[in-house]
């Protein structure tokens, strides 16, 4: 997750616009079968997954986690965050586009409780808000796997510091499917450069996104326990 978001997601759309011939996997996209009109939607869709490791036994990245009224907001900046319920938040995620055609998505994510220790996050509607020529459904979900620190750690890896009993992997899930109803001079381009560019830019959104967020709380959860940050994983 970077600071200068929309410059970056613009350079990403430019690449793309040079390099029409560039294509993804059938699994991530819906390609339409006809001709689009001005007043239909385009669909993207990607699935994302990565982990998150913290230096402490489950149960206190459990804690940690159910808290997030103490995290979320200033670990999700830059991104624009107002609490509009109990577990739910309004998220501005930052503005990004391509072909002169800019948007700035707003979504409204519910933190639903964790059960049987899996924590799911989907999107729910922004209070007074419609969002203009765009629909996102984002559902995610967390599982936890917790490992011994005398399995995970090799013996030259922190030595002299104090080391937790346990490393807690929170890996997680993301479905996401993005909606955009585009003006009709969007639609004189080639609809495989239109997808194309729509799946270069949403992989790295959620890109930076992830990696911005994913320190953050990392580095938010260890520094309240006074505990060394974790190393890039190369495990996965």
């Amino acid at each position: 997750m970077h600071s200068h978001f929309a410059n970056n997601q613009q350079i990403e759309a430019e690449q793309a616009h040079l390099n029409s011939q560039s294509s993804y996997s059938k699994t991530d996209t819906f390609v339409p079968q006809s001709p689009l009109s001005a007043s239909e939607l385009t669909h993207f869709h990607s699935h994302f997954q990565d982990c998150m490791e913290m230096y402490a036994e489950q149960e206190q990245v459990i804690d940690y986690l159910d808290a997030h009224q103490n995290w979320f907001s200033h670990c999700a900046h830059p991104m624009k965050v107002e609490p509009i319920g109990q577990n739910a938040y309004a998220v501005v995620i930052g503005q990004f586009g391509a072909f002169g055609y800019e948007v700035e998505p707003k979504v409204g994510l519910e933190l639903l409780p964790q059960q049987d220790g899996i924590y799911r996050i989907q999107t729910v509607p922004v209070p007074n808000y419609d969002a203009p020529g765009y629909d996102v459904d984002f559902q995610a979900s967390q599982a936890f796997v917790e490992v011994p620190a005398g399995e995970y750690f090799q013996e030259s890896e922190h030595r002299g510091l104090p080391l937790p009993k346990a490393v807690t992997r929170v890996e997680w899930n993301l479905d996401l499917s993005v909606a955009i109803r585009f003006p009709k001079f969007i639609h004189k381009l080639p609809h495989s450069l239109i997808q194309s560019t729509g799946d270069r830019i949403l992989r790295q959104v959620v890109r930076q996104v992830s990696r911005r967020l994913t320190h953050k709380v990392q580095e938010d959860f260890h520094t309240s326990l006074g505990l060394p940050m974790p190393k890039k994983s190369k495990r996965h």
